[in-house]
């Protein structure tokens, strides 16, 4: 499974959902991506509005704010898969 996380400098959302992700994570042992609007310009245009976003396995799942707990179920339901 891989997680990544879109996000933009100075972005208060953005460093709380890199906190989500680093808790969460730890709990399963697993790591995750961030990728920067400033290294992608395109992806700036396409969520200009949404961002922070979360891709599990290069889908959209989240947005805005990061749950803790649903994060843990589509861990879970990741890896039973």
């Amino acid at each position: 499974m891989e997680l990544k996380l879109l996000t933009k400098p100075e972005c208060h959302l953005c460093a709380a959902a890199r906190q989500t992700l680093d808790e969460v994570t730890a709990e399963y042992d697993m790591s995750w991506q961030e990728i920067s609007t400033t290294d992608h310009p395109e992806l700036a245009e396409q969520f200009a509005e949404e961002i922070p976003v979360l891709f599990i396995d290069d889908k959209q799942r989240d947005f805005w704010v990061i749950d803790p707990a649903r994060l843990r179920l589509m861990i879970e339901a990741g890896r039973e898969a």
